[in-house]
């Protein structure tokens, strides 16, 4: 069998370098294992799922977006990930969403507009595209309400992390590592 390999999927307003992410790539890397983190169109006006789309599907046409495949997304990164697979039809190995949500608004003016195009209606349908799915959540995130990622989660999960007082698991709330994610990889 082929060697898994991983991507790290930054939220909005985001980057590869940030929160847990260059951590996360240097700790899967020392494993000797292939991890791309792409650094996805940020901003209003640029940040949209077309765009993100365009550049995950670089890696899909290089054929590294495969059965073999774990991807860890966080924030919008999630709902965007179930989208894309769902409507490119890709089996990958394992998603680990930290933080997912879907069709919320109400964060703020600019958040809602580069979150909304990443929506969709259909998300169960992603559990067709992966063998696990793993959601970490916390229940006091300033952005997202719990019950919003708990529905999220709820819906799709084949396992749930709930982690008390863990904000919005980013560096904002003290996760610059992300020490209990490792034994989901």
């Amino acid at each position: 069998m082929e060697d898994k390999n991983y991507f790290i999927i930054h939220g909005s307003f985001s980057s590869p370098y940030s929160n847990w992410f260059t951590w996360l790539h240097d700790f899967i890397q020392s494993e000797e294992k292939q991890v791309y983190v792409p650094d996805f169109p940020i901003g209003v006006g640029y940040q949209n799922y077309e765009n993100w789309s365009k550049l995950f599907k670089y890696y899909l046409d290089l054929g590294l977006i495969n059965e073999n495949t774990i991807i860890i997304a966080h924030s919008i990164a999630p709902v965007f990930v179930s989208k894309f697979l769902t409507e490119n039809k890709v089996k990958v190995n394992k998603l680990i969403f930290v933080c997912g949500f879907n069709n919320y608004l109400g964060i703020d003016k600019d958040y809602d507009a580069v979150n909304e195009s990443m929506y969709f209606n259909n998300l169960q349908d992603v559990k067709q595209y992966a063998n696990e799915i793993i959601c970490f959540y916390s229940d006091n995130d300033p952005y997202v309400k719990y019950e919003i990622e708990k529905e999220f989660a709820d819906t799709i999960a084949t396992q749930e992390i709930v982690m008390p007082g863990a904000g919005h698991i980013n560096l904002e709330s003290g996760y610059d590592t992300f020490e209990e994610i490792v034994s989901y990889l």
